[in-house]
């Protein structure tokens, strides 16, 4: 028995956020039905595509789902996701602004509907995690120290954070209406995830409070001792040393004591704290950057583990994937996957009771249709057939 199981959500979504949160809860044991409009969303055909045309991208956050594709266009294909939602649990998750999915609407038919909605601003305009993330400062703050121009991270971080809110928001709702039998209107903004993100970092306070704010550093850390490095045959390292001990194991590894204690000494500053380690970063790092360029990336390798300094080296995805290390991670379990093969798929991070909830195949687009109304609204093969032929709802394949 998983935390969620016997709670059924119906999910009318498209690209991360919502998606996300949908296959968070049915990897915590929720029956997620995904509604898709006839031909899918616009997220359907997203890149990475396997040789086959599907899409790995929507497979990949659509796994355990089941799918249901519908005119939503129409009245009667808006009827049957009332009713889906309704007559079901009575829990929504949405990123589409809808008079007929509203929560007004869905709470006039059941009083104690869940409905989370996902916007891309609160006032309701329009907001995407690229969008949003050039808003709120990251970009400016991103990158190399002497670039003057904004770098957008790869990671849409306020998408996947969004997403987990709003299954966290879930879960809260239900354990609410469980105890009280009241529902929940809930309304999470991409973007009032991405300042809160900010604030809470002291990203946002910090210019309020002193009238600074925080400068481009490159790959070091703020306020504490981090750098990059480069091995003697060209291999990146991360080094981060978070306390007094971390740091006198990197002095000592590197064979730079005399040298780091004379210039604390004129300098008149004490590396026992991590403020001065992090204002005199620059010249610290110059002194650690020889030893590294002395050594190869296996005798660093090989160096670093004897102590308590923080590193690893910078990979590639494909390293990554191919890590021995990783493909044993009990997090990872083998899936084959319609029209993309066999892989090592992620299930949930959390470990409930010592064990990952394994990662389940994503449905055909629309593979489930028929059967989702049989058993939730209790349709027969005559009305099944009916909807089909008046193209309320579809059998797609992606």
């Amino acid at each position: 028995m998983n935390p969620l199981t016997g709670i059924s959500v119906v999910e009318v979504s498209s690209f991360v956020a919502a998606p996300l949160c949908g296959m968070t809860l049915s990897q915590l044991g929720a029956q997620v039905i995904r509604i898709d409009p006839i031909g899918g969303a616009s997220d359907v055909k997203r890149w990475p595509l396997a040789a086959s045309g599907t899409s790995i991208y929507w497979t990949g956050l659509n796994k355990g789902k089941r799918s249901a594709t519908i005119d939503l266009r129409s009245p009667d294909g808006q009827e049957l996701v009332q009713r889906l939602i309704v007559e079901g649990d009575g829990i929504v998750v949405t990123n589409a602004v809808l008079p007929w999915l509203s929560h007004d609407l869905l709470a006039a038919k059941r009083s104690d509907v869940i409905h989370v909605q996902l916007l891309g601003r609160s006032d309701g305009s329009t907001g995407v995690d690229y969008t949003v993330n050039a808003a709120t400062g990251y970009p400016l703050v991103t990158g190399p120290v002497n670039h003057s121009g904004p770098i957008n991270h790869v990671l849409p971080a306020w998408d996947v954070c969004c997403g987990l809110y709003a299954a966290l928001a879930v879960v809260a709702a239900v354990r609410r209406r469980d105890q009280s039998g009241v529902g929940a209107r809930v309304s999470l903004a991409l973007e009032d995830v991405a300042l809160a993100t900010a604030g809470n970092l002291s990203l946002l306070t910090e210019p309020q409070v002193n009238g600074t704010q925080r400068q481009r550093l490159g790959n070091a850390i703020y306020g504490q001792y981090g750098q990059d490095f480069t091995s003697s045959d060209g291999v990146a390292f991360m080094v981060v040393t978070l306390t007094g001990r971390h740091f006198r194991d990197l002095v000592e590894v590197t064979g730079t004591a005399p040298a780091v204690s004379a210039l604390a000494e004129a300098l008149g500053v004490d590396f026992a704290t991590e403020g001065d380690r992090y204002r005199y970063r620059d010249v610290l790092s110059g002194l650690f950057a020889t030893w590294f360029a002395d050594h190869t990336a296996q005798e660093i390798s090989a160096a670093l583990p004897e102590t308590t300094v923080l590193f690893e080296r910078y990979r590639t995805f494909a390293q990554v994937a191919q890590d021995p290390k990783v493909t044993a991670n009990p997090l990872f379990s083998r899936l084959n996957q319609p029209g993309v093969g066999e892989y090592l798929a992620p299930g949930m991070p959390a470990v409930f009771d010592g064990t990952h909830t394994a990662g389940a195949p994503a449905p055909a687009l629309g593979q489930d249709t028929a059967d989702v109304l049989t058993e939730c609204l209790g349709l027969t093969p005559a009305d099944i057939a009916r909807l089909t032929s008046a193209n309320t709802i579809g059998n797609d394949s992606p």
